[in-house]
């Protein structure tokens, strides 16, 4: 009657918290969500190339690198990009300095970038940028091809080396771009279009294409009404679908330019140009003057050229923005090398911007023999280590079977890229290999000189195996291991309370029923045999027998009913309880009990003096009810590991091979079993009966003592099915 309201109180409360937990839960993701796709999520933005880093943007092709407060793509590559930003990103001013590295080219921002890949044209979005071949600003839209929206003339000529101050607005379907030269008095240029099928949102990035570019300043904020004409300045909006039928405003070459040559420069002839991989027959007795033409394969630290036939380091006498890529003449000293030439006080010429040379795949024990040595080479490896060097360079110790060399990187896209590469992986290395031992140290076979972190490439995780991760699989096997055994031990605990709640119930439907029956019949019993006559003295006899018979009931009634709450053992102790249940069974006879407690009484687990309470009142009842004793001593012997009872009696005993046909007995074995306790039952008739429980108490939680609670909490757990 009173169970299923309460267990069903339970369960309400169970669903309850666990509704307002999933609620939180999914509103708290709900409320991420709506944050991170909000419009102004991120903004405003600064780059954070002032500390050399990167770590936001994300490169699609070119060689990147942050160098004093600049990012800069030193690849003649067709559309190298460098996207960051939120793709929710709508309504935004986009400030940025951009400035082109090569004579042929173009550079400028990506405006609202979505679907990027590696490629020319790879992207969809809005591109904006200052073109050198006809000396304009453009503007287009890009959807994996290209469209050009307008172009208008830079007053003046777009100069290659010199900075200009691109601002971009985006404002619903209207684009207006305005540039501005840092110096001089050139006009700003504005253009403003509306595109009707236009892109609401996305990232912003970097792009240069067939020149390398540099920028810098790169600033994002939201975009308000007001920002419009402010910047557009009167300048009338081109709407896209006014462009005639068959009208051309295609870009010369994709979006960029059409390759095209540099200024005619006086050139000495081709016989007079040795080949890089002649440099070493000059003899080194004295200075020797040569020229020589090949492709830049590397720019920092050093600058190296490499032809068909080798590669040479080169010390022009004077600094020289290249790119790698770029076709240059040399003309220097010969400094002859053990294994590669350097041309020292050269003076160099720019011949033509190229795209950058491929890679020659070799192995490490070829590397090491100083075959490639000078040339742009890839190879392959396993990470040992990295570290920083002293001037902030990055070092990488790699090996390959049993040869180990070294990578430098002198200028990076900051720390995340770093932080990335995982010790023991495979990585695949592009860059110039030297043996020089102003880097080998003479201590290395080769050092590798990479251009960027975009130069590595990874091929092979490192194993699963690793020690770090066997460390880490073990504290992880540890602490579920951990957790297993406290959600054991809180299930345990919420069966017992829900057993103790059940005899709590129990106790009180006894008192209300059973206890206060045995009073009611006690009482009209006595009531009748006040009113019968005295001659009626047989029948008189039988209603004392049941009067003493219904109160004899109604004590042991009273009994159980003070053994069933959980109150009587916590508030007594289990010596006390011992003592008041053997008090409540003699009160009325003439057997003397002793009670002795040995050892320091700590707590005991309620499940374990429950059921050693249970197994002494066994053994008090029998020994009362069977054995007739005269003296019964009741012993409590606590240890660290363990407690001991023992009941003792000097009754008439019995024989051991009736022990299986009582039912009391049998209860004992069982609850006793139900503790991993040990009983002893020792009797003689004549002598008396001894009966001793031995129950282990439980282990404090240790790394050495889970597995045994472990096995325990499962033998256990077995033993309650069987009962």
């Amino acid at each position: 009657m009173i169970k299923t309201p309460l267990r069903l109180f339970r369960f309400r409360h169970f669903l309850a918290i666990a509704s307002f937990v999933l609620g939180a839960i999914l509103v708290s993701v709900l409320a991420s969500m709506i944050y991170t796709r909000s419009p102004h999520h991120g903004l405003p933005y600064a780059d954070s190339f002032g500390r050399s880093e990167t770590d936001e943007w994300k490169a699609f092709g070119g060689t990147w690198a942050t160098i004093d407060g600049i990012v800069r793509n030193d690849s003649d590559e067709r559309g190298a990009k460098l996207i960051t930003g939120s793709l929710y990103w709508k309504d935004f001013v986009l400030d940025a300095d951009v400035k082109l590295l090569g004579q042929d080219g173009d550079a400028g921002v990506v405006i609202r970038s979505s679907d990027e890949e590696p490629g020319v044209d790879s992207y969809s979005g809005y591109y904006a940028g200052l073109r050198t071949r006809d000396n304009r600003l453009i503007l287009g839209r890009a959807d994996h091809g290209w469209y050009e929206f307008r172009n208008t003339p830079v007053l003046g000529k777009v100069e290659a080396f010199r900075w200009y101050h691109l601002r971009v607005l985006a404002l619903g379907c209207e684009i207006v771009v305005s540039v501005t030269p840092e110096t001089g008095v050139t006009a700003e240029r504005i253009m403003a279009v509306r595109d009707h099928e236009c892109l609401g949102s996305g990232r912003i990035g970097l792009r240069s294409y067939s020149a390398g570019g540099a920028w810098r300043n790169v600033r994002v904020r939201a975009a308000t009404a007001a920002d419009e004409p402010a910047i557009r300045k009167g300048t009338p909006i081109y709407d896209v679908r006014d462009q005639p039928v068959g009208a051309d405003v295609s870009s010369l070459f994709g979006s960029g330019s059409l390759p095209s040559p540099v200024e005619l420069q006086k050139t000495i002839s081709v016989g007079q140009i040795q080949p890089i991989g002649s440099l070493g027959a000059f003899s080194a007795s004295g200075p020797v003057t040569a020229t020589i033409r090949g492709v830049v394969s590397l720019t920092v630290p050093m600058i190296y050229v490499q032809d068909s036939t080798g590669g040479v380091a080169v010390q022009p006498i004077f600094s020289q923005p290249l790119k790698t890529g770029d076709e240059i003449q040399v003309t220097g000293i010969v400094k002859p090398g053990p294994y590669s030439s350097s041309i020292v006080q050269a003076s160099i010429q720019l011949l033509w911007a190229r795209t950058p040379l491929q890679p020659l795949s070799v192995t490490a024990s070829q590397a090491a023999t100083g075959s490639a040595a000078a040339t742009l080479v890839e190879v392959e490896g396993f990470l040992r280590s990295k570290e920083r060097g002293p001037g902030n360079e990055l070092i990488l110790n790699l090996e390959w079977g049993q040869q180990s060399f070294r990578a430098l990187i002198q200028g990076g896209r900051g720390d995340a890229a770093f932080r990335r590469l995982k010790l023991h992986s495979l990585l695949r290395l592009r860059g110039v290999c030297v043996v020089d031992p102003h880097y080998t140290h003479n201590r290395l076979p080769f050092v590798m000189l990479l251009q960027s972190l975009d130069d590595i490439e990874t091929v092979n995780g490192p194993p699963w195996w690793s020690a770090r991760n066997l460390v880490a699989g073990g504290f992880g096997l540890l602490l579920l291991l951990l957790i297993g055994v406290f959600v054991f031990s809180r299930i345990e605990q919420w069966r017992l309370r829900a057993v103790l709640e059940e005899r709590e119930l129990l106790a009180h439907e006894m008192h209300d029923t059973l206890a206060q029956s045995f009073a009611g019949l006690g009482f009209q019993l006595q009531a009748i045999r006040n009113r019968l006559p005295e001659n009626v003295a047989p029948l008189k006899e039988q209603l004392d027998l049941a009067c003493d018979l219904v109160r004899h009931s109604h004590q042991e009634a009273r009994r159980n009913i003070a053994l069933l709450r959980s109150d009587s053992i916590s508030q007594l102790g289990l010596t006390g309880a011992l003592e008041q249940c053997a008090r409540g069974l003699l009160h009325s006879g003439e057997i003397a009990l002793t009670i002795t407690t040995a050892g320091d009484a700590h707590y005991l687990p309620l499940r374990i003096s429950g059921t050693l309470l249970r197994i002494g009142q066994e053994a008090l009842a029998n020994s009362i009810r069977h054995a007739a004793p005269s003296r019964i001593a009741i012993t409590v012997a606590y240890t660290d590991d363990s407690i001991q009872v023992s009941v003792e009696d000097d009754g008439i005993g019995f024989r051991h091979d009736n022990d299986r046909k009582g039912f009391g007995v049998r209860g004992m074995r069982r609850r006793a079993a139900a503790i991993s306790a040990e009983i002893d039952i020792a009797s003689t008739p004549g002598t008396g009966t001894t009966v001793t429980v031995t129950a282990p108490l439980p282990s404090r939680l240790t790394l050495h003592s889970i597995p045994g609670i472990v096995r325990k909490r499962l033998s256990t757990a077995q033993s309650h099915e069987q009962i």
